[in-house]
């Protein structure tokens, strides 16, 4: 492998750190970290009233820093996006509860998911970033802290795919406590996990409606096994994330819109959205509020809405019903 290869594979923490690779510990002269964007501050009042206790299953937070400092082996440096500006993105777009995704620039360190959890009066679930060295009290810990589900990003650019032994024996001890996993592939290879993921013994959740691409076109091979997947197994459930990562069209995105409506249609009670929010590595930036009135695109009646956003999740993440 050449030099440049190996520094950034090992330059990510996604699924190479967790599933067992060797973590590098390497200095600013041997690799340079590239920063990322922040999100669209000027967030829209979005047309479409999301409906009470709906729930943003997909977002991340990023320090700050001084307080949760950032894993010297991750792949990207964003700016801080703080507890505030998330609390100040949800009050903007009328979403109460929200589930927070550890992203990989924390490493596993799950603080700044538990700590703001610890803070939400119940409004706030998370999913954590593990890995084979923690023990089963530190899982246990993380679930008492509000944690439901643990990621897993078979990304090149977070770190590659690793150990898949390790994967599976994580997978098992993560099904003991009954936690779900979220898993994040790399576009163009759902046909080579179909096999693996049918064989979890656990629920699993795919971000970002599988990486489609709108480019490609609805009868893509591609999305049909996806949707197939979905069909076929009642432990998958996709979340209905990411429009401008699958856009080829740019905003407000709509050429993705077919895709998550047919998602969503089938197979209805296990879908979820999310914003993604402050939306780490998009070529381009989206506005929240726009995210929010393609909802009403997605799914045109209101009760479909209402499991998109409220009961589906509720259930996923064990939040007390609102509804």
């Amino acid at each position: 492998m050449l030099r440049r290869d190996l520094l950034a594979t090992m330059a990510g923490l996604g699924a190479a750190s967790v599933l067992g690779a060797v973590p590098a510990q390497l200095s600013a002269e041997e690799v340079k970290i590239p920063s990322i964007a922040g999100p669209d501050p000027a967030t829209k009042t979005p047309s479409f009233r999301p409906p009470l206790g709906s729930v943003d299953t997909h977002t991340h937070i990023f320090g700050p820093a001084s307080t949760y400092p950032f894993s010297p082996t991750r792949p990207y440096t964003p700016p801080d996006a703080s507890l505030e500006m998330f609390r100040a993105l949800h009050a903007k777009i009328g979403v109460e509860r929200a589930v927070i995704v550890n992203a990989t620039v924390h490493g596993t360190d799950n603080r700044v998911v538990t700590d703001a959890i610890a803070q939400s009066n119940g409004n706030y679930k998370g999913v954590a970033n593990i890995n084979a060295a923690m023990s089963d009290a530190d899982l246990t810990a993380l679930g008492k802290a509000g944690i439901c589900a643990c990621r897993f990003a078979f990304l090149r650019r977070l770190g590659g795919v690793g150990d898949m032994n390790v994967f599976r024996t994580l997978v098992d001890r993560v099904a003991a406590i009954g936690w779900h996993v979220d898993i994040y592939l790399e576009a163009g290879t759902i046909q080579e996990f179909v096999p693996i993921l049918k064989a979890l013994p656990v629920t699993y959740v795919i971000d970002h409606m599988g990486t489609i691409s709108a480019a490609k076109g609805i009868d893509d091979a591609e999305f049909k096994v996806l949707l197939d997947l979905q069909a076929s197994d009642g432990k998958c459930w996709i979340k209905i994330t990411g429009p401008e990562r699958a856009s080829a069209s740019g905003p407000p995105f709509h050429d993705a819109v077919p895709y998550a409506r047919k998602l969503i249609e089938n197979a209805p009670d296990r879908v979820i959205w999310g914003t993604d929010w402050p939306h780490p590595n998009v070529k381009i930036m989206p506005n929240d509020g726009d995210l929010v009135d393609l909802i009403p695109l997605y799914a045109p009646d209101p009760a479909m809405q209402r499991k998109l956003l409220v009961s589906n999740p509720e259930r996923l993440f064990k939040f007390e019903p609102k509804s």
